[in-house]
């Protein structure tokens, strides 16, 4: 049995070693700090305030040096990274579930409706943490020990980015690098749709977009531009060895003339004859990058080297 029964109330103010029965046999620990919050107004909740407010989230996330991971399995992952927490909040029905937590920091209990107010949306997984960030290492950190990597130009929409994340961490890419204009892949978005794997890959961030592919040429990589156009060479028919980046751009427009010139070679995913006479040119850039990862890291002419 639990040692937190989810149906009976918790006194506002009441802390998880203030009263509540200690855990049971065979569990590893308890949810500390356990504190019933029924005004969704307390300044205690504020790391929480309207998670659709993208302006307000990246503001307050980045003076507060925090982000939010969402759902219990996120959560995990987090902590798992070595992610501090700062507080969880949960629906009633949620605290037993991470009650193995020892020690992760309060856990403020609300109500549906009240997290609701809250969040801006319905929390349906029930459970969000507000999870301390890391400074970010390097790129000559991240790229050290790598040979296949992924390089994402001005990618802005937060889903895309956790969507390529899961994409490269679950075909073995060894690391993304991100151009100052991207979207943050810490954002609440980008996490939940990475489903964690946000913190399965390493991943730095370029401070000059200008010179930063010289930087990553100059570490060995061969920079391979992902483009639309057919008469570029097929991914998969290029021959590679040692170290090679794949160069991604942006949701609409793609690569940067910079960028494109900057690449060592132009490269393409062929399209189907019979797609392009129907105006079918190109794949979305979530698509791409899953057809892109597997190429780079399984393909004829891409699997030479390490990754």
């Amino acid at each position: 049995m639990a040692w937190f029964d989810a149906r009976c109330p918790i006194s506002p103010g009441l802390e998880g070693r203030s009263g509540l029965p200690g855990p049971a046999g065979g569990q590893t620990g308890q949810v500390t700090d356990v504190i019933r919050v029924d005004d969704p107004a307390d300044p205690r909740l504020t790391d929480y305030l309207r998670l659709t407010d993208s302006a307000l989230r990246t503001s307050l996330e980045a003076a507060s040096g925090l982000f939010i991971a969402e759902g219990e399995k996120v959560i995990r992952r987090a902590i798992g990274a070595g992610y501090p927490v700062r507080s969880l909040l949960v629906t009633p029905d949620r605290v037993a579930g991470l009650a193995d937590l020892t020690g992760a920091g309060p856990v403020y209990v609300i109500a549906h409706d009240a997290a609701e107010r809250l969040a801006g949306y319905r929390v349906h997984r029930g459970a969000l943490a507000s999870m301390a960030r890391r400074p970010l290492p390097g790129v000559g950190d991240v790229v050290a020990g790598h040979d296949r990597i992924l390089v994402l130009e001005d990618l802005v929409d937060h889903g895309n980015v956790g969507a390529i994340f899961r994409c490269a961490a679950a075909l073995g890419v060894g690391a993304v690098v991100l151009a100052p204009r991207c979207a943050d892949p810490l954002y609440r978005r980008a996490v939940k749709v990475s489903m964690g794997a946000v913190f399965a890959i390493p991943y730095a961030r370029m401070t000059d977009w200008y010179g930063g592919l010289a930087g990553l040429r100059a570490a060995g990589f061969r920079l391979l531009a992902l483009v639309p156009d057919q008469s570029a060479a097929p991914l998969e028919k290029v021959p590679a060895c040692g170290r090679v980046a794949l160069l991604l751009g942006s949701e609409g427009d793609g690569l940067s003339a910079r960028w494109r010139h900057e690449a060592d070679e132009s490269v393409c995913i062929p399209m189907s004859p019979q797609a392009m006479a129907l105006g079918v040119d190109s794949l979305n850039v979530v698509a791409a990058a899953a057809v892109a990862c597997y190429a780079l890291m399984s393909g004829s002419g891409l699997s030479a080297g390490g990754r």
